[in-house]
């Protein structure tokens, strides 16, 4: 009986761990669906983006910090919680949502996906962890696949000045989220996930709407229907669903078992692409987002 059972609870988190990335990898779609359909901009899909997601972390946050067990944080992890958190959710996804305005949902998924190997090297450079040669060939393997790719998307756009400024602007962005990820793992032993995630995004929210209102002219209440309808799904189905499915298929299943499932996001994204957006899935794509995906679960596994 206990022997199903724990079979039973494995299984349960391997599919929290597979819809959470499916509706992560889904983000990229809303974004992408907004700009089509809408005249929205960057700033202001992720502005309301923020406003709908905030009152979940904030609320989250609270709860996080009156459980009998909390531990009160010091003004050092307060900085470094707020820092952490707006370069992880407020710069990348600002960078992010900049970048969508000129690549494919599918590339900028596979651009994103490279983040572990930048956290490898960061690692390497910052706190002198060696790198085995199986992480040097999987670093090959990911950026071989990285412009294989590419390769098979150049042949297909037209104005290569804008896909080279969305690519800069995404790859960008997974560096500042490699770094994100680098501080969370020297802050969350201290401090619980769960509760540096509800704090992190919750600074990250604020600044981002602070950027807004300093940055824009145009009113957050007065938009297009659809603009609010796109924000609000991005934010229930793309933000705060995942973030706590993810968070429960890792307590079920472990990290390592989590990073296999979670290589589903790119391949998802992709097939939403197409079906959804009419991106054309060709060759070059498919062998490049397989060579990266055997490259960062190799260097993702330990």
């Amino acid at each position: 009986m206990t022997v199903t059972r724990n079979r039973s609870y494995f299984i349960v988190g391997v599919l929290i761990c597979l819809l959470g990335s499916i509706c992560f990898s889904s983000k990229a779609i809303f974004v992408k669906v907004a700009y089509r359909d809408t005249p929205v901009d960057a700033v202001t899909l992720l502005a309301l983006r923020m406003l709908f997601s905030l009152p979940f972390f904030v609320l989250s946050a609270v709860y996080s910090s009156r459980k009998t067990d909390n531990v009160k944080f010091t003004t050092k992890q307060w900085f470094s919680i707020a820092l952490i958190g707006c370069l992880g959710y407020y710069i990348s996804s600002l960078l992010d949502f900049l970048g969508l305005q000129y690549v494919s949902a599918g590339i900028e998924r596979l651009v994103l996906f490279i983040y572990p190997t930048l956290v490898l090297l960061m690692s390497s450079i910052i706190f002198k962890v060696k790198i085995s040669t199986r992480q040097w060939l999987a670093l090959l393997v990911t950026y071989g696949g990285l412009c294989v790719a590419f390769s098979g998307e150049m042949n297909m756009i037209e104005n290569k000045t804008d896909f080279y400024k969305g690519v800069a602007l995404i790859f960008v962005c997974a560096i500042t989220f490699a770094i994100y990820i680098v501080g969370s793992g020297r802050l969350i032993p201290g401090i619980g996930s769960s509760k540096f995630n509800s704090y992190a995004m919750s600074f990250a929210g604020i600044a981002v709407l602070i950027h807004f209102f300093v940055s824009s002219d145009k009113s957050l209440l007065h938009l297009p229907t659809m603009v609010y309808m796109y924000s609000l799904l991005m934010a229930v189905f793309a933000t705060i669903i995942p973030t706590y499915m993810v968070a429960e298929g890792i307590k079920r299943i472990g990290s390592d078992n989590a990073a296999i499932v979670g290589s589903i996001g790119p391949v998802s994204t992709i097939v939403q692409a197409y079906f959804i957006l009419q991106e054309p899935i060709h060759a070059l794509q498919l062998v490049g987002t397989a060579l990266i995906l055997i490259g960062v679960l190799i260097i993702s596994k330990k």
